[in-house]
């Protein structure tokens, strides 16, 4: 076979896996068009996108490479057109793809190991950076990073959650779980941000906060509720970036904002999918369900009004250009600073009131 048939060849099977693509995705939307309004079904392998959503990725997977080997094979200028053309609609059925992905797959990336956390955005957002330590109570919790920094020229105070990458760093900073030193810790450093009236920048990454006996024995609860208090009545500007999981009490202890935006992958939920299906049907696996039932993905958040704006990811989720999720973050940190900073100490205390008292008022 020459390498003109083949590249005909390969073509035919191009379009025919594009066509099947297609119709699939087509059909799918329509399924779940039409199963809105009805009740949900506990059964999590009933239509389940799980199968759906990975036989879609492994079909624009085999297009990309069908593509790349087509490049090798066409020697004309007239295949290089067709092969550039290729590329335009493979690169529209992934973007298509990854805006259609179901609450459980937007979970999954939102929990990817590489996903960048503070100390990532600290380093391609920050100038001079100098961390904060310890809640001058207990003990310095690693789970949270509190620091001061300089961000286009203005001085500001940067908290946020840290998971770790490798197991030995996720030990170490508890897989990014905050004790109460670790709220402790951050309600310092935003009180000594509102000292030298310093704007508060947070940056929310956690499963939510740490269950365990020795964080019940020093007052988590406690700990929490105190920030929720006093973070809604600090005089400066705080703006709040949910960049991950936002989970629970654990995430809001440190994400009431002024301005609340959320990466366009990432979550924000009262409870986890599997946590939420364990004590509604007695069964972790049903978590694909509940994470549906939920409404934990940026669109569901900004629908309900819970959130001021979604930020757009790089294709594919943040892990895949960090660098490029920074630059995208940027320019939304430095409208709102520029916003806020217009307020007066009282409007923003009374205007974040304002914001936090609305939400979930849907009857009245």
């Amino acid at each position: 076979m020459t390498k003109r048939e083949r590249l005909r060849e390969r073509l035919r099977q191009r379009r025919e896996r594009k066509k099947a693509l297609k119709a699939a995705m087509r059909a799918e939307r329509e399924a779940r068009s039409g199963a809105e309004g009805k009740p949900m079904s506990p059964d999590p392998t009933a239509g389940s996108p799980r199968e759906i959503e990975r036989q879609r990725q492994r079909a624009i997977n085999a297009l990309e490479r069908d593509v790349e080997e087509l490049g090798r094979l066409s020697p004309t200028q007239e295949g290089t057109a067709e092969i550039e053309r290729l590329r335009h609609e493979v690169d529209e059925l992934r973007r298509e793809f990854f805006a259609n992905i179901s609450a459980w797959q937007r979970l999954q990336l939102a929990r990817h190991p590489q996903r960048p956390y503070t100390d990532d955005f600290i380093r391609l957002l920050f100038e001079n950076f100098s961390e904060i330590h310890g809640d001058r109570n207990f003990a310095d919790d690693p789970a949270i990073i509190t620091g001061m920094a300089w961000f286009h020229g203005k001085p500001v105070m940067v908290v946020g959650s840290q998971k770790g990458r490798d197991t030995k760093q996720r030990l170490a900073r508890n897989f990014g779980q905050a004790k109460p030193e670790g709220y402790r810790k951050a309600l310092r450093a935003t009180q000594l941000a509102a000292k030298f009236r310093r704007p508060v920048i947070v940056f929310v990454d956690t499963q939510g906060a740490y269950p365990g006996v020795d964080a019940e024995e020093r007052g988590q609860a406690e700990a929490i509720a105190f920030n929720l208090r006093e973070l809604s009545r600090l005089p400066v500007p705080i703006i709040v970036t949910i960049t991950g999981e936002g989970g629970s009490g654990g995430a809001l202890a440190i994400a009431v904002g002024d301005r609340v935006f959320m990466l366009e992958n990432s979550v924000y939920s009262v409870i986890s999918p599997e946590g939420c299906a364990s004590i509604m049907w007695r069964d972790a696996s049903k978590a694909e369900v509940a994470a549906e039932a939920l409404k934990i993905t940026a669109r569901d958040l900004l629908e309900l009004k819970l959130i001021d704006e979604i930020i757009p990811e790089p294709e594919g989720g943040a892990h895949v250009d960090p660098e490029l999720t920074a630059k995208l973050i940027e320019p939304f940190l430095d409208r709102s600073l520029n916003e806020l900073a217009q307020l007066s100490p009282a409007e923003l205390i009374a205007q974040r009131y304002e914001k936090f008292r609305r939400m979930g008022q849907f009857f009245v």
